[in-house]
C-alpha cells in the first residue's frame, strides 16, 4: 500500500532536479550571452564612429544652410540698395559705394589720428601712451559712429533726390497726357503715343517713359511696364493716373479722352493746393518773421543785458562789505552767466529753430516737410548774421549809453 506513495516522491523530486537543471542552463545561456558580447565591441565602435560622422555631416549641412542663408540676406540688401540707387537716377555699384564709403571713414580717422599726434604732442606734451589709448579709441568708436553716420547722410541725400525726381516728374505730367491723348486722337496706338510724347523739356519723365518703351520693345507687356513705373515713386498721383491708364486698356475705351481728363483733374487738384497755400500765408508770414527777425533780435538783446548785469555786478561788488558793516544782507557779484557761453546757446538755438521753422513752412505751403530742406540753409545763415550783426550794434550802443 505504501509504494504509490514513494512512486508519488520520487517524481516530485526528479521534477525539482530537472527545474534546477533548467534553471542552470538559463543561467548558463546568460553568462555565454555576456562572454560573447566583448567580441562585437568592434562593430559597436564602427557604429558609434558612423553615428559621430553623421552628426559631423549633419553639422557641415547646417552651416551650410547658414552661409547660404546670410549670402541671400546680403544680395537681398544689394539689390533693394540698387532699387534705391535707381529710383534716384544714380547708376551706381552698390560694392563699389560700400568700398568708397569705408575707404573715406578710414581717411577721415587717419586724419583726425595725424592731428591728435601733433596737437598732443606739440601743446601738452602728453606721453605716446596716452596718444595711443586716444588713437585706438577713435578706430574703435569714432570709426564705427562715422560710418554709421556717413551711411545716415548718404540715404537722406539719396531720399531728397528721389523726392525731387517725383516733384518734377508730377508737375509735366499733366502736359505729357494730353500729347499721349493728342496722339491717340490722331490715330496712334497707345505704346506709340507714349513714345511720340516725350518731350526733352520732360526731364525725368522722358527718361521713364524711354525705360518703359525699351521693355516693351523687349517683349515685356505695357501693362507690366508701365506698373512697374509707377510702384518705382512714392506718388499717389502718379500711381491713380497709372492705374486708371491700365484700367482703361483693359475696358478698351476711348482712351484719349480719359487721358484728358486725367489731366484736367491734375490741374485742377494742383489749382487747389494753390488756393490753400494762399490762404495761410499769414501764418508763413508770422513764423518767417518769428524765427529770421524778431528771435536774434531778441537773442541780441538778451546777451546785452547779461554785459550790463556783468558790468553792474563788478562795479558794485565793493559795496558788499559797506552794506554788510551797517547790517543790510546786501551782496553784488560779477559772477553768473558768462557771455560766451551765452553766445553759444543763442547760435545753437537759432539753427533749432530755423530747421523746424523752414520744416513747419514747408508742411503748410506744399504738404510735404521734405520740401522745407531747401529752406533751411537760408533761414539758419539769415538768422545767425543777423544775431551777430545786432549783437555788434547793439554792443556799440550800450557802450555809448551806459
Amino acid at each position: 500500500m505504501f509504494k504509490p506513495k514513494l512512486a508519488l516522491g520520487k517524481f516530485l523530486k526528479r521534477k525539482e532536479e530537472r527545474g534546477i537543471k533548467d534553471q542552470k542552463a538559463v543561467e548558463g545561456i546568460k553568462d555565454d550571452k555576456a562572454k560573447i558580447r566583448p567580441k562585437f565591441s568592434l562593430l559597436n565602435l564602427f557604429r558609434k564612429k558612423k553615428g559621430e560622422e553623421r552628426k559631423g555631416i549633419e553639422y557641415l549641412k547646417e552651416e551650410i544652410r547658414k552661409q547660404e542663408k546670410k549670402l541671400a540676406i546680403a544680395q537681398d540688401r544689394r539689390k533693394k540698395l540698387s532699387f534705391y540707387l535707381e529710383k534716384a537716377g544714380l547708376g551706381l555699384d552698390p560694392r563699389w559705394l560700400s568700398k568708397n564709403i569705408f575707404n573715406l571713414c578710414v581717411f577721415i580717422n587717419l586724419v583726425i589720428s595725424a592731428f591728435l599726434i601733433y596737437h598732443f604732442s606739440v601743446t601738452f606734451g602728453i606721453t605716446w601712451t596716452t596718444i595711443l589709448l586716444s588713437i585706438v579709441t577713435i578706430w574703435v568708436l569714432a570709426f564705427v559712429l562715422m560710418l554709421f553716420l556717413l551711411w545716415i547722410l548718404f540715404y537722406v541725400i539719396v531720399d531728397l533726390k528721389i523726392f525731387k525726381r517725383r516733384v518734377d516728374i508730377e508737375d509735366v505730367l499733366p502736359d505729357y497726357l494730353q500729347l499721349t491723348a493728342s496722339n491717340i486722337k490722331s490715330g496712334m496706338t497707345i505704346d506709340r503715343a507714349l513714345w511720340y510724347a516725350v518731350r526733352p523739356r520732360f526731364g525725368v519723365l522722358a527718361k521713364e517713359i524711354e525705360t518703359v518703351a525699351k521693355d516693351t520693345m523687349k517683349g515685356e507687356d505695357l501693362k507690366e511696364a508701365l506698373q512697374k513705373f509707377a510702384d518705382k515713386y512714392e506718388s499717389v498721383l502718379l500711381k491713380r493716373s497709372i492705374s486708371l491708364l491700365i484700367e482703361g486698356l483693359d475696358a478698351g475705351g476711348e482712351m484719349g479722352d480719359l487721358l484728358n481728363k486725367i489731366a484736367l483733374n491734375i490741374q485742377e487738384n494742383r489749382i487747389m493746393r494753390r488756393e490753400m497755400a494762399a490762404n495761410v500765408t499769414t501764418y508763413v508770414i508770422f513764423i518767417s518773421f518769428a524765427s529770421v527777425a524778431a528771435a536774434p533780435v531778441l537773442f541780441a538783446l538778451s546777451g546785452i543785458l547779461i554785459k550790463v548785469v556783468s558790468s553792474l555786478g563788478g562795479a558794485l561788488g565793493g559795496a558788499t562789505s559797506a552794506s554788510t558793516a551797517v547790517g543790510l544782507g546786501i551782496s553784488f557779484s560779477s559772477a553768473g552767466i558768462q557771455y560766451s557761453d551765452f553766445r553759444i546757446f543763442a547760435v545753437v538755438s537759432l539753427l533749432i529753430t530755423s530747421f523746424f521753422s523752414a520744416v513747419i513752412i514747408a508742411t503748410i505751403k506744399k504738404g510735404s516737410a521734405k520740401n522745407g530742406f531747401k529752406y533751411i540753409p537760408i533761414f539758419a545763415v539769415i538768422s545767425v548774421s543777423l544775431f551777430l550783426i545786432a549783437d555788434q550794434v547793439l554792443g556799440k550802443l550800450s557802450t555809448i549809453f551806459f
